[in-house]
């Protein structure tokens, strides 16, 4: 493989289809940001539906508690990928609005565990059984084999997304 440069100066592997300018990373690319931007409108709309006054991010930190069930803000912060201050803003709106709450960590007296509260936990199943109901309905043309393909491809990307 060579690289060449373009007429901006920028260099790129050579020749087309064995490097980043192959017609597959290409249409990935395109089809990823059109499933991103998607992804982020629906989760303003997700997050509204669980509370109006609900943040747009604060939805995949409610998915994740309602997932793995109570954890420490650390864990938590580090799984969405924002700092303590910032975790700290959001789990006390959280609180305010009543769908988590927090507990001594009985592994640890210093520490703290949020979960869901009832109201909480109500409210996110019913959003994202909502959700998959959509999906259901908008590939109710698929065989079940190609939405368990779909699944096991994207379950693989974000695995590697990981590295």
């Amino acid at each position: 493989m060579h690289e060449a440069g373009d007429d901006h100066g920028h260099r790129h592997a050579g020749p087309a289809g064995n490097g980043v300018d192959q017609p597959a990373f290409l249409a990935l690319e395109r089809e990823l940001t059109v499933l991103l931007r998607r992804a982020r409108a629906s989760q303003g709309e997700m997050a509204r539906e669980v509370h109006p006054d609900l943040e747009s991010s604060a939805y995949g930190l409610l998915v994740r508690l309602d997932e793995g069930g109570r954890q420490r803000a650390t864990e938590l912060a580090a799984y969405i990928g924002v700092g303590k201050a910032t975790m700290s803003r959001q789990l006390r709106a959280l609180e305010e609005l009543g769908l988590v709450a927090r507990e001594p960590d009985p592994a640890d007296g210093r520490a703290w565990l949020v979960a869901l509260t009832r109201e909480g936990h109500d409210r996110v199943r019913r959003v994202r059984e909502a959700r998959r109901a959509r999906y259901a309905g908008r590939l109710a043309d698929w065989e079940s084999r190609e939405v368990t393909e779909l699944a096991r491809l994207l379950h693989q990307l974000n695995r590697s997304m990981e590295r």
